[in-house]
């Protein structure tokens, strides 16, 4: 059991390894495509820590904690009827419902 976990890390961790490196060398491939270096091209995501100050940028658009609390507020405002995230709750529930008695049956 010991190796079967052993190998099955070291392999994970490989295709992790090899996840960013492929990541690397697609980024590498596209600066090759252009021919030349472009200093508007720019990152899909970027962070920049400044102090205690964090700023993000995705797409090219700023993001600010401001507006993340304001897009929460909206979203709380707007209270919007979610048909398939209910359904999910309602199984989740009936599933470990069952699956509890199912395990008191096995264990009395």
């Amino acid at each position: 059991m010991k190796m079967f976990m052993l190998k099955s890390i070291v392999i994970a961790a490989l295709m992790f390894i090899a996840v960013l490196t492929g990541m690397e060398l697609a980024n590498n491939g596209i600066h090759k495509m252009k021919g030349y270096d472009d200093p508007n091209f720019q990152n899909a995501v970027s962070i920049n820590e400044n102090g205690q100050q964090l700023n993000a940028t995705f797409l090219g658009d700023e993001i600010t904690s401001h507006d993340l609390e304001a897009k929460k507020k909206k979203l709380e405002e707007i209270s919007a009827y979610n048909f398939f995230s209910s359904m999910g709750k309602k199984m989740s529930e009936g599933l470990t419902t069952a699956s509890e008695k199912l395990i008191e049956l096995i264990t009395d």
